[in-house]
């Protein structure tokens, strides 16, 4: 598929074989795939390449993450006989290279696309038609659109919540909180909450209902609630935000449905949902349909019910990942450009990481998912609950907790759900074994690596 001849004179409108609304990870992604084919691809960005993952996601989160999981280790290392003085940390100094880090990252982005032959538009993209999208005095026409406009953090709606930061505003704090409130029971909240208790701020988790993580296998939740006590963080259950006060002193408290305080804290961190970025971007014009809580709705293929217009990643609720925008929007690029007939994601059997401390990994269904699906006695479960090697000479003694869900006479593996050290890596190869089909039984046949955490899921029983 060739190039097309390109009109800027007279109101004329560019031509391109595919337009992608969003310069985030899935975005930039489908573009590259695309030219790669051939196609003529323009990508359209307001803001810093990259999106959420790279400039206020994965990527930034990583690496305070690897700052508390360093602030752990410092004061596990006078146990394991080492001197040390004191452990100090310097926030703006991780903050200055954290900084540097993504400024790098945005600059290889862009040179990722330019060296693909993607042009980058800058500026806010709006539909003019379902063909048609007009970035300022400038008109582009595509055969395919993408929209990969991503998320966006929500705020509650209540007295005070502007004092408050989100996830976006946690990687613009100059200096570390001594207090701090984190609100939520997502994944977000929790990950934030550990980084700012290891890192040594006095930190309160609120949550509206009675644990964390929900949407997760229950044993994954309970072991976070307790590992999250275990290292120092406060957390206060049933507690609805009513309002945020400011006191005198300048602290901050915020105020629950039930009259209760909680607080004093130096900052607030709402970590209370994400909401897709569809506003303003003209869908009515192009007749792009939206559901109930304003995602796009799209089918297995990435297709809107406008033909040549698709949605990938956040934008469509589901599965809100990095890697998930990515390859969907890769697929996409295949199917429609490189020939790949019926390419799609398959949206089942994706693993995630939650970076708490420590990691919490799953793939597959939970426990309840799997008895609702195959009748509560198709499905037998296995536990393994046990502190791991590397807390022998502690004094702490945190637990690991694993699971292993199985259905139907063959033991099927279709759930792996640790919360333990390692938990993050050992889960992409498990997650391999689970979309293969495996059992129990190729399970237990599997020789175990010994010592490590990730044997106990070989050898349970």
């Amino acid at each position: 598929m060739g190039p097309q001849k390109s009109f800027r004179k007279g109101g004329m409108a560019d031509e391109f074989d595919l337009i992608v609304i969003g310069g985030g990870s899935g975005g930039v992604a489908c573009a590259r795939r695309a030219a790669e084919y051939g196609a003529r691809v323009a990508i359209i960005e307001a803001g810093r390449l990259g999106g959420t993952c790279v400039n206020v996601g994965c990527v930034p989160k990583k690496l305070m993450w690897n700052a508390a999981d360093l602030a752990d280790g410092a004061h596990d290392a006078v146990e394991y006989g080492f001197s040390i003085d004191s452990v100090a940390f310097d926030w703006p100094v991780l903050k200055q290279k954290r900084d540097a880090y993504i400024a790098k990252l945005n600059g290889i982005y862009q040179s990722l696309l330019e060296k693909s032959r993607v042009e980058i538009v800058r500026g806010w993209a709006k539909f003019r038609d379902r063909r048609t999208v007009v970035v300022g005095d400038r008109m582009l026409v595509g055969k395919h659109i993408v929209v990969a406009t991503g998320g966006r953090p929500v705020l509650p709606d209540l007295p005070g919540m502007e004092l408050g930061i989100t996830s976006d505003g946690f990687f613009e704090l100059e200096a570390q909180p001594g207090r701090v409130a984190v609100v939520g029971s997502g994944y977000i909240a929790v990950e934030l909450s550990g980084i700012f208790a290891e890192l040594g701020s006095k930190t309160t988790l609120v949550c509206r209902g009675n644990g964390v993580l929900r949407s997760f296998d229950a044993m994954i939740g309970e072991s976070t609630v307790r590992l999250l006590q275990e290292a120092g963080v406060t957390i206060a259950t049933g507690a609805w935000p009513q309002a945020v006060e400011r006191a005198a002193d300048g602290s901050l408290e915020v105020i629950a449905r039930d009259g209760s305080r909680k607080g004093p804290v130096d900052c607030i961190v709402w970590a209370v949902g994400r909401a897709p970025a569809v506003e303003d971007i003209g869908l009515k014009e192009a007749g792009v349909a939206l559901d109930a809580y304003g995602y796009i709705v799209t089918d297995k293929y990435q297709m809107t019910n406008v033909e040549g217009i698709y949605a990938i990643g956040d934008v469509t609720g589901r599965a809100q990942l990095t890697p998930v925008a990515i390859a969907a929007g890769r697929r996409l690029s295949d199917r429609v450009f490189g020939g790949h007939q019926g390419r799609y994601l398959d949206y089942k059997n994706i693993p995630t990481v939650i970076f708490g401390h420590p990691t919490i990994g799953t793939v597959g269904l939970s426990e309840e998912a799997a008895r609702a699906d195959f009748g509560s006695d198709a499905v037998k479960v296995f536990k393994a609950s046990f502190v791991p090697m590397y807390y022998a000479p502690l004094t702490r003694k945190p637990r690991c907790d694993m699971k292993l869900v199985t259905a139907g006479p063959e033991q099927r593996v279709v759930g792996v759900h640790v919360v333990g050290p390692g938990a993050d890596e050992m889960m992409q190869g498990f997650a391999v074994a689970v979309r293969m089909g495996a059992t129990k039984k190729d399970f237990d046949d599997t020789v175990a690596i010994h010592p490590t955490v990730a044997e106990e899921l070989v050898t349970m029983r």
